[in-house]
Formats: C-alpha cells, sequence, structure tokens
C-alpha cells in the first residue's frame, strides 16, 4: 500500500507522466482508507486535458459534459490514468479515461469535447440564478460528515429541507502539487460534494453513495466558486438521485447527476 502524503496544498502529487499520489487532503467521507470522488473527478479532468496537449488536440474544443462510472471503492493509493482518444475530430472529440490502482480499474470516464461558435445572439436558460456566497452562511460540513477532503473545503450553504439545498464550495487547494488546473478541472474537482450538502437521512443512520457521476455543460465556468443548487429523491425500492444545477457567480452553466444506492447503516 502507498502511504499519503499530507502536503498543505495540493489533494494529489504527480508521480509519474500518467501516474498521481493522492494526500491525505484527497480523503473520503465514508471511509478513512478510500479516496472521495470530487477531487479525484477533477484529477481524472486534468489528465484528460494533459493528454490532448501532449497529443496536439484541437484547442477549440471546449468539455461539454464528462460522465464517470465509480467501480467500487476507490483506496487512498497512489493511481495510474490512462487517456485514449476515441472518437477524433476537429469540431467533436470523445475521450475515454480509466483510472487504476494496483491492477483494478476503479473509474472509467467518457468526456465529449465540442467546437465553440457565438451564438450569443439565443444564450439564455430557464434556470434562476442562487444567491451569491456572500449571501450564505458559513457550514462547517465537518459536523456532519468526516475526512479530508470535507476538513479542506470552504461551504457556504442554506438548507430548505431534508434532501434540498443550495450551497458554494470553494478550496484554497492545488488539485496537483506545483501544476496548474483549467477552469473546468477545478470546477468538477467540487461537484461531487453535492451528494452531502443535501442528505435526505443522516449519514450516520443511512448510507447513500453514488455510483456515477455526469456533468453536463452548456458554457465554460469561471471563477474560484462551485455553485450546487440540489435535490436528493430516494425510491422505495434502496435507489435514490442527487439532481444539481451547476454555478459559477454568473449564473447556471449546466447540471449534475448522480445515482445513489440507498441503505441502512450497519449496527454493531
Amino acid at each position: 500500500m502507498t502511504t499519503p502524503t499530507a502536503v498543505p496544498d495540493s489533494y494529489y502529487q504527480r508521480t509519474g507522466e500518467d501516474r498521481f499520489k493522492p494526500t491525505l487532503h484527497a480523503q473520503g467521507a465514508w471511509h478513512r482508507d478510500e479516496q472521495h470522488f470530487s477531487p479525484l473527478g477533477g484529477l481524472i479532468v486534468h489528465a484528460i486535458e494533459c493528454h490532448r496537449a501532449r497529443h496536439g488536440s484541437d484547442a477549440g474544443l471546449v468539455l461539454a459534459r464528462i460522465s464517470f462510472d465509480i467501480l467500487g471503492l476507490i483506496a487512498l493509493e497512489e493511481c495510474e490514468i490512462a487517456v485514449e482518444t476515441v472518437r477524433p475530430g476537429r469540431t467533436i472529440e470523445l475521450v475515454e479515461a480509466t483510472v487504476v490502482i494496483g491492477d483494478r480499474a476503479v473509474v472509467r470516464a467518457r468526456a465529449w469535447f465540442l467546437a465553440e461558435l457565438d451564438t450569443a445572439a439565443v444564450a439564455g436558460t430557464h434556470e434562476s440564478r442562487i444567491p451569491a456566497p456572500k449571501d450564505l452562511e458559513p457550514w462547517t460540513m465537518s459536523a456532519m460528515w468526516g475526512g479530508g477532503y470535507i476538513a479542506s473545503i470552504d461551504v457556504r450553504r442554506r438548507e430548505s429541507a431534508p434532501g434540498r439545498a443550495t450551497a458554494w464550495i470553494t478550496t484554497p487547494l492545488e488539485l496537483v502539487a506545483g501544476e496548474p488546473s483549467t477552469a473546468h478541472a477545478s470546477f468538477v474537482a467540487l461537484v461531487d460534494t453535492a451528494n452531502g450538502i443535501a442528505a435526505r437521512q443522516p449519514p450516520t443512520e443511512w448510507m447513500f453513495p453514488n455510483t456515477d457521476l455526469t456533468i453536463h455543460f452548456f458554457r465554460r465556468p469561471e471563477g474560484s466558486w462551485t455553485g450546487l443548487d440540489t435535490s436528493v429523491s430516494f425510491g422505495p425500492t434502496g435507489h435514490g438521485i442527487t439532481s444539481t444545477v451547476l454555478h459559477d457567480q454568473h449564473g447556471p452553466l449546466g447540471r449534475a447527476e448522480q445515482i445513489l444506492t440507498v441503505r441502512p447503516q450497519r449496527t454493531t
């Protein structure tokens, strides 16, 4: 087992061209020996973008959708991220990434990149803006959730009902030590937190981890805050959905969906 290093200013350290070592800031909320998916999601975007830059992919293409399938518990250990361009193109490109820890694939991701053109004349959305970060109260998320990742973030939140909340999240930490991150990578690195900011039930009594995360963007994110307007639904047979309208400080910019496996916590 690779022992994570507590680096004060990053979630990961690069250890090779496609290898990364988590710090304790990447520690998960459900188990102490796993990674929280939020920073790992951002790391995958970072690895994809590094791969595209190395291989001369068209700089005019922008991330429009990324889907992650989480294949099991993600150990707090060094990982390798293999990236492949599945469908190259000048206006549309599909890229696939696989995260491997040891000999096991733990995450598979697919990202669509689309060309940009001027559609300002027809731009618009029916989604409403959420209050600015300064208008929401600071929330000590670590009072509900454990782990190094939760302790590393600054959260402002307003809860209107169990399973319904609005929040802004930011972090002072780098994604990868000594490496600049794009706005997409930094933004995605905070999105998976949505499943914890609007819990329908206390996590001490019920488990509801997500097995996937799909993010759609209709414009580029800007700034250091990730805004989450989140609703959580539980069904009667052990399944749930966390649905989020994504925001930056200019307004709505996309959506995120997470499927949940809902079950009672084991008692001892």
